[in-house]
């Protein structure tokens, strides 16, 4: 039995769907949840991208207890603080300003439940540092366009790529879904993927 067409992915982002189709992995649908997304007072990034992932889940999964149900949050964390998603041009120019010459983190929470109920919970941390960034590439990445409505103000797998210094941890789950620990979470629960 081929279990892909059993796979719910509870998300509104293009690119976690791209990132899955890349390893083979086709969701039958695509069912984004719609829930609050604002953090509570004094939440560290790391238990916001876990309870918003959860949450994410907990909407979407009642609705297909025969399916495999995966979703996901990415958090951009610099320290204690959690970086918006940049919705215009001004918190985009915003993070940059932050991000600029400094290590940032990118918190990936994956939360999958399988058919019968069983369900699995991961955090996936990605330490990333920016260049020191002039007036002048802050400006032209804004006007680009290319940070809005990302995690954190930037795309690294666009023109912000040449802004990382160095990346330590999973690309992937920068882009916006660790590959490697989906795949793994997936297998573990019982989906069988094109691959075996």
């Amino acid at each position: 039995m081929n279990r892909l067409a059993e796979l719910v992915l509870a998300s509104a982002s293009p690119r976690r769907l791209d990132l899955l189709r890349q390893i083979g992995i086709v969701p039958a649908r695509v069912e984004p949840a719609e829930i609050d997304e604002t953090p509570l007072k004094a939440e560290l990034p790391a238990h916001y991208a876990k309870r918003i992932a959860a949450a994410k889940l907990d909407a979407v999964a009642p609705r297909h207890p025969q399916s495999f149900v995966l979703a996901a949050d990415t958090v951009v964390a610099c320290g204690r603080r959690i970086l918006p998603k940049a919705e215009d041009q001004n918190s985009v120019r915003r993070c940059l300003e932050i991000l600029s010459g400094r290590r940032h983190h990118v918190l990936g929470a994956i939360a999958i439940a399988a058919p019968g109920g069983k369900r699995s919970l991961r955090l996936v941390d990605t330490s990333v540092i920016f260049k020191r960034l002039s007036e002048a590439e802050i400006a032209a990445y804004v006007a680009g366009g290319e940070g809005q409505g990302k995690a954190g103000g930037y795309a690294v797998q666009g023109h912000a790529a040449v802004f990382v210094r160095t990346i330590s941890g999973s690309y992937s789950n920068v882009v916006g879904l660790s590959l490697y620990d989906a795949a793994a979470m997936l297998t573990g629960l019982g989906f069988e993927s094109l691959h075996g």
